[in-house]
């Protein structure tokens, strides 16, 4: 049977880690919260390490947060991630990019699957244009 902290140990950890615990983490099961909060430290705060299964700096997955938000319309997400991005050095330039390019491939992707573009054809015509641009550069 797994071993959990309990409510008050990982609230002190949170308080010692955020300041404040966050009303939303009182909300979790007893059981599943010493979990959760392991998630989140991993996901939302940890910077790179291997041996926790981290590889891209915490800056850039909190970008990722700001456009995938953006479009699942979380004002909840969509304000933390921006937040926590600019804890991490992201600039207001950085964030809009990141919005910009969510709506960008959101749009392509509705454009592909409304067309529906031929699966194979667009597998394969990615394949050459990758072979096209990994090829040595002529020299000019």
């Amino acid at each position: 049977m797994a071993t959990f902290r309990s409510r008050e140990e990982v609230f002190t950890e949170i308080k010692e880690t955020l300041g404040v615990v966050p009303s939303f983490f009182d909300r979790f099961p007893e059981e599943t919260l010493d979990y959760e909060w392991e998630l989140f430290k991993r996901f939302e705060l940890a910077e790179p390490i291997s041996t926790q299964g981290v590889h891209i700096p915490a800056k850039y997955r909190q970008l990722m947060g700001v456009a995938l938000h953006s479009e699942t319309k979380c004002h909840y997400c969509t304000l933390f991630h921006t937040e926590v991005a600019k804890l991490f050095g992201a600039t207001d330039a950085e964030i809009q990019e990141a919005v910009h390019y969510a709506k960008h491939t959101l749009g392509l992707s509705a454009y592909l699957n409304g067309i529906r573009q031929d699966f194979d054809d667009f597998q394969e015509e990615l394949r050459k244009i990758g072979d096209y641009l990994k090829r040595p550069a002529k020299a000019a």
